[in-house]
């Protein structure tokens, strides 16, 4: 089994005097696809933007190749391997596709290593080299959000943070974008995804983690949690 990427350790967070997260703990390892799942307000993105260093914990540890990072500040973990793809794509939409992606490479020097990586992401999403010189916020929603993955794996992460990338999506761009997430992590790159079409989300990943209000209430293997009568009743009933 591959050693830790990723270890949340009693993780406490809070906005003013509201507790968020309620002491949780998650373990990512590399190569995997985690899912994290749960109701509006269960926490997931309060986790991601923790990790992201946008938000400061209260209390608690976040250690990234057994290095605490709860301290680092965010730019600085992007540069460790760090990258998230926000819920609501938080494109620059007077920029092009073309300036959106290079921002998202901003910590990088090498030139060449760059426009390696913008041509792979071209192969990944031939549409945005179709649309390079287009101002992003005239990009459909579903270009939009494949610009905002694209943004975050412009930076070369060796972890992914997606918040909720099928948010708004027809369900063919749903399966697309799924599709394309199992890609990159195909190359190598390790995936936390926090998403509310619970049944996509653990077909696709490994291993998840269910939330509610603050706190981790199961996990396991993603196969588990899909045949697990709690998460189909809560979660699944209706999903195709």
């Amino acid at each position: 089994m591959a050693a830790p990427l990723l270890e949340i350790d009693d993780l406490h967070v809070k906005y003013g005097n509201v507790e968020a997260l309620h002491g949780i703990g998650i373990t990512v390892r590399q190569g995997e696809i985690v899912t994290i799942l749960g109701a509006n307000g269960a926490g997931k993105s309060t986790t991601l933007r923790a990790v992201s260093g946008l938000l400061r914990p209260s209390g608690g540890e976040i250690r990234f190749e057994g290095r605490p990072t709860q301290l680092v500040p965010a730019h600085e973990r992007v540069k460790m391997g760090i990258a998230q793809s926000p819920e609501g794509r938080r494109i620059f939409g007077t920029l092009t596709v073309s300036d959106n992606l290079f921002l998202g490479a901003y910590t990088l020097s090498d030139k060449q290593k760059i426009a390696r990586t913008l041509a792979w992401i071209y192969e990944l999403f031939p549409v945005l080299e179709k649309r390079r010189g287009q101002l992003a916020g005239t990009l459909s929603g579903g270009e939009q959000q494949m610009l905002a993955i694209g943004r975050a794996l412009m930076a070369n992460p060796r972890i992914l943070l997606l918040d909720e990338p099928s948010l708004g999506l027809a369900p063919l761009l749903v399966k697309a974008i799924f599709q394309t997430i199992r890609e990159v992590n195909q190359t190598g790159v390790t995936v936390v995804l926090v998403e509310q079409n619970a049944r996509a989300a653990l077909k696709l990943a490994h291993r998840g983690y269910v939330m509610e209000v603050g706190r981790i209430v199961l996990e396991g293997p993603a196969s588990a949690l899909l045949s697990d009568p709690k998460v189909q009743s809560a979660y699944l009933a209706g999903r195709a």
